[in-house]
This record gives C-alpha cells, sequence and structure tokens, in this order.
C-alpha cells in the first residue's frame, strides 16, 4: 500500500500523475519486456511506485509516496484522497478478475481511484491506467462477489451503467450485493438461478449441500409446504416444468438436492373435499395436503419475509396474504383441472374461513379445458397493476408495473427492459418493477 501525506491536490492533477505515470512504465517496458513479464503482485506494485515517484517530481506529490503493508483497498494512495488499484495479468489481453463489491477494506478518505492494469503477456508489456469505476463490466464470485475487469470498455458498457446505479452510489450502500443480485436475477432465463445469494439478495447461500433422503420427515414435511407456499404453480394440472423454479429453489437456498422432486407433490390422484357452500366436489390430491398442513401454511406466510414472497410472487404482498395466496393457487390450479375457480376457491375458504368472499377479477384468464392450438392459453400471464411493454431497443415485451416507495422518498426510477437491460424512459416518484415474459 503506498500512501501520500500531501494535502488535496486537484483532481486534474492526479490525472496528470496517472498519464505521466503510465508513460513511464510503458517506455520501460519496451526496453525491458522479459523484466516485466515476470512481474505480477506485489512486486509490480513496487514498479508502479516508483513510477510513480519519478511521475511526481515537481508536482504536487512528490515525495510523499511511501508502501505501506497490509491488505488494503486501494493499492496506492494519494495526497488521502486518490487511489490506485494495482491489477494485471500474464496473458496478452486486458481482462482479469478484480476486488470485491464490499470494499470493505477501503482506505478511509479516499474518493477518487485509478486502475493501473499490465498486460505483462503482450510483446511488449503495456499498461493503461483507467478511472476504477470505468473498468468493470460485470460480476463474478468466488468465495465473495468480485468486479470483472476490462481495460477496453466502451462508453455504457460498465456494470454500473447495466444496474443503472452509479458506482459511489452502490459502494456507500450498506448492503451492495442486493441490488447486485437483482440486476443478475432480472437477466435469469427460465431454469436458472442466482447460486451465490439468498433469497433476498442479502443473505448468503447455504455453504453445504446435502440429499433429500438424509432429512428427517419433518424437514421433509417443511419443505413440500414452503414449496407451496412459495410457488403456487407446483399445483398446476399436467405442467411438465411446474417444479422447475421449487427444484433450483431446494438445491440453490436451501442446499438439498432431491432427484424426485414430484414424488412429494404428485401422489393421491383426487380427493372428494367440500367447498364451504356444502358442495362434494373431487380436487387433485394437493388440495388435500394443503388442508393437512394449513396451520403451517398459515404460519410460513406471516413469517416470510415480504421482499421474499414479492419474488417469488412476482407481485407486491398485500396486507391479506392468507387471502392473496389463496388467489394464486386458486388461478394456478384451474388450467387443466376441469374445475372452475370458484369451485376451487371455495374448497380453500372451506380450509381457511377467514378468507371467504368473492373471488376477485384479476388481468388474466384461463379456458376451463385448454387445448394445445387455445389461443387464450398462450396469453402472457399478468399480475395486478402489470401492463406490457415493448422495448424500442430489442423488440421485446415485457411486464412493467409501477410501486409506490414505501421510503417516502421521491425516486426516480429506470425503465429498463429486463431482455437487453437498455432504458426505454425515466419515471419519477415511482419504482418500476419489471419482469420477463
Amino acid at each position: 500500500m503506498l500512501v501520500s501525506l500531501n494535502p488535496k491536490p486537484s483532481l486534474e492533477e492526479f490525472k496528470k500523475l496517472m498519464a505521466n505515470t503510465d508513460q513511464i512504465l510503458n517506455s520501460d517496458a519496451i526496453t525491458r519486456p522479459a523484466y516485466y513479464a515476470a512481474r505480477g503482485g506485489n512486486p509490480l506494485e513496487d514498479d508502479v511506485k516508483n513510477a510513480l515517484e519519478e511521475s511526481a517530481k515537481g508536482t504536487p506529490f512528490a515525495g510523499t509516496i511511501e508502501k505501506v503493508s497490509g491488505q488494503k483497498f486501494p493499492d496506492i494512495v494519494a495526497s488521502k484522497l486518490y487511489g490506485v488499484e494495482v491489477k494485471s495479468t500474464n496473458k496478452d489481453h486486458w481482462t482479469s478478475t478484480g476486488s470485491s463489491i464490499l470494499e470493505t477494506t477501503r482506505v478511509s478518505g479516499v474518493e477518487r481511484i485509478y486502475m493501473t492494469f499490465g498486460k505483462l503477456g503482450g510483446s511488449p508489456p503495456e499498461f493503461i491506467s483507467k478511472p476504477y469505476e470505468e473498468c468493470l463490466y460485470g460480476i463474478a464470485v468466488t468465495h465473495m462477489p468480485r468486479y470483472l475487469i476490462n481495460m477496453k470498455l466502451n462508453k455504457g458498457e460498465t456494470i454500473f451503467d447495466k444496474m443503472g446505479v452509479p458506482y459511489d452510489e452502490l459502494r456507500k450502500m450498506e448492503s451492495p450485493i442486493a441490488p447486485v443480485a437483482q440486476y443478475y436475477r432480472s437477466q435469469l432465463k427460465p431454469g436458472e438461478s442466482l447460486w451465490w445469494t439468498g433469497d433476498s439478495g442479502e443473505s448468503a447461500a447455504p455453504p453445504t449441500v446435502k440429499l433429500w433422503s438424509a432429512l428427517s420427515p419433518y424437514e421433509k414435511e417443511e419443505l413440500i409446504v414452503h414449496g407451496y407456499v412459495l410457488f403456487p404453480e407446483i399445483v398446476r394440472v399436467g405442467s411438465p416444468k411446474k417444479y422447475n423454479r421449487y427444484a433450483l429453489w431446494l438445491g440453490t437456498q436451501q442446499g438439498v438436492v432431491n432427484t424426485n422432486v414430484r414424488d412429494g407433490f404428485s401422489a393421491g390422484g383426487k380427493k372428494p373435499m367440500r367447498t364451504d357452500a356444502g358442495i362434494n366436489v373431487l380436487m387433485p390430491a394437493a388440495f388435500k395436503r394443503i388442508q393437512d398442513h394449513h396451520r403451517l401454511i398459515k404460519k410460513l406466510l406471516s413469517e416470510i419475509d415480504e421482499e421474499i414472497l414479492e419474488e417469488y410472487w412476482e407481485q407486491d404482498v398485500e396486507d391479506d396474504r392468507l387471502r392473496q395466496w389463496c388467489r394464486l393457487i386458486t388461478y394456478a390450479a384451474c388450467p387443466g383441472s376441469g374445475i372452475s375457480p370458484e369451485t376451487i376457491y371455495g374448497v380453500l375458504t372451506a380450509i381457511f374461513p377467514s378468507i371467504k368472499g368473492t373471488l376477485p377479477k384479476i388481468s388474466f384468464s384461463y379456458p376451463r379445458r385448454p387445448s394445445s392450438s387455445s389461443a387464450v392459453a398462450d396469453k402472457p400471464r399478468l399480475y395486478e397493476g402489470e401492463k406490457i411493454v415493448q422495448c424500442r431497443h430489442c423488440g421485446k415485451k415485457y411486464a412493467s408495473r409501477l410501486v409506490i416507495p414505501e421510503d417516502g422518498h421521491k425516486h426516480v426510477s429506470h425503465d429498463r427492459c429486463p431482455y437487453c437491460t437498455k432504458p426505454n424512459g425515466i419515471v419519477r416518484g415511482y419504482k418500476v418493477v419489471n419482469r420477463k415474459l
């Protein structure tokens, strides 16, 4: 670590210092290519220190550079205000893995940072220094989320441009992983999940995994009920993909591998049940399991964090969670079951009397017995408050809704396409929530 003791030079003076440092390093690399090809890590930091000391002569930085031990970020601090992070690769390209997005070891007081990158596998080796935030294009996860470096990025291609969150804003957040996880979650394709972050984007994924067969009966029961609560599509009849999201959640968020997920849900055929009006009806066995576990379902609905329910239900969470969940179950079970939504809701009302009332109309519907040629069955599923928007950049359609911020602040939100991530405008006073169809 290198530290300067001088009072604050201007940013322009620091930019000149970095430009001169690049000239010194590149000139020396031409005359001593074999020397730099063998450098990297701490030895390269010494080389950068020497180049900085040379370029600092006659400037406010002169005589102030010294190396400080310890794993600090950035590697060089000038005038207690500016910093330089030294990275390199022994290959002939300008990319590498950078530092942690958490910046927990950041030197106090450092406001502006440059990246000095050595392409040591080139002929000759080359050096480039650029503002730190202009060199970072993505996130990779080892034991922690780390930035990915590309010294040849064009303007608008950084990870911060993609997320719509400036670097300085992200680094000052109490939990910078949350918006990063939210961005990468918006890029997921069907059948994909983030393994490196918990449900909320703030908690860690489990460090170990276990087989379903190693769980106790109670643990299995609780995880199955979690499936009904978080993934209402599990009750859908005849859908080959209805267990996909649950299986991903089980593995990535609970650390449980189950090679026969459907066995816990599909057995049982149909069971005789009654609606709240006393009408007898044959229902899929899933509804009998809901009846058997109704107390645990109510308990989980009251205890699970709102942001987790919002993520998996893909809509805002209402005050009456149980009523909202019963609606989701009703409209998930309707396609292919041959049972009307009113009858399904009536059975759920008999199980949970507190939800009694008229089944609300929502912005999508299913035919009673959909066929493969049915146009209605192919319509996108929209939730309350959503509308379909077509991206003006990639042309794809996505679902969009406006959410009133709960913190009372006047938000400025970008309407970003969840496919290409490019903005389609700015909305003031609301938070824009978009998802792929």
